[in-house]
């Protein structure tokens, strides 16, 4: 059953088959599917703010809210915590030509971002990817309170962003489709690049006011997913021994500097 869903929801890369799935999985016929997605994926059903039953199809339990107090937010004055629950699959500089390396393939951080004038802000500083697993929770919080400065969407078409994607595929990070977010915090800025998975694109922003706290809810992913956090150069310190390990949303990955 495992690699069933994960051949329609984690690895599935073919336009027309992505739209049924889509039709599908949002469709009340997707209701039964439910309870074995939970037990595949070994999913803490506890947590959710709904019974299983109450689920209308596999897409609403997918995008599941979760009780209050499943994600405590490190209240720590100059921490960041993780907007997603995922895992670190890398963590990094970014090089003078504008570029990272994960998983032995090269990205473009300015074609990530498409905004020359707002991609020099962060050359030289740190970046930080988290995948986000069909198991996990898919809703997208702010790492740090602050103003929310500028908000765009870049990308058409979008291939599998979980390993063997980004170590195969065409460059998913600098071309997938991805709505960017840039939060200003203590004069330091803060960039959330949400990119989507396979060509159903689905990002939805839930996040309407220009101020932001740290750990409230700014919009969620549908199916497949990724998130890109970018911190200036000498304005964040990674929590050590976060790469290769799972984070929840909430938990502390860092600080940013006065």
């Amino acid at each position: 059953m495992k690699f069933f869903y994960r051949f329609f929801i984690d690895l599935t890369n073919h336009l027309y088959l992505s739209k049924l799935i889509r039709i599908f999985a949002t469709s009340k016929m997707s209701k039964p599917f439910i309870r074995s997605f939970a037990k595949t994926f070994n999913i803490n059903i506890q947590e959710s703010e709904k019974k299983l039953t109450e689920f209308q199809c596999l897409h609403d339990f997918f995008i599941r809210t979760l009780k209050k107090g499943s994600r405590p937010i490190n209240d720590e004055p100059n921490s960041v915590v993780s907007p997603v629950d995922g895992f670190i699959e890398d963590i990094g500089i970014i090089s003078e030509n504008k570029n990272i390396l994960v998983k032995g393939q090269i990205f473009s951080i300015k074609e990530m971002v498409g905004k020359e004038a707002v991609y020099g802000k962060y050359d030289g500083g740190i970046f930080m990817i988290i995948y986000l697993s069909p198991r996990d929770y898919h809703r997208i919080h702010s790492p740090v309170s602050g103003k929310v400065v500028s908000q765009w969407e870049l990308g058409g078409k979008s291939y599998p962003v979980n390993k063997w994607g980004l170590k195969y595929g065409r460059a998913p990070l600098a071309k997938n489709y991805r709505r960017i977010s840039e939060i200003k915090c203590n004069g330091k800025h803060v960039m959330i690049a949400k990119v989507g998975a396979l060509f159903i694109n689905t990002i939805t922003l839930t996040h309407k006011n220009d101020t932001v706290e740290k750990g409230e809810e700014i919009g969620y992913f549908s199916f497949g997913s990724t998130v890109v956090l970018l911190f200036e150069k000498g304005s964040f310190q990674p929590e050590e021994q976060l790469k290769n390990n799972l984070v929840k949303m909430g938990q502390k990955i860092g600080e940013l500097f006065q």
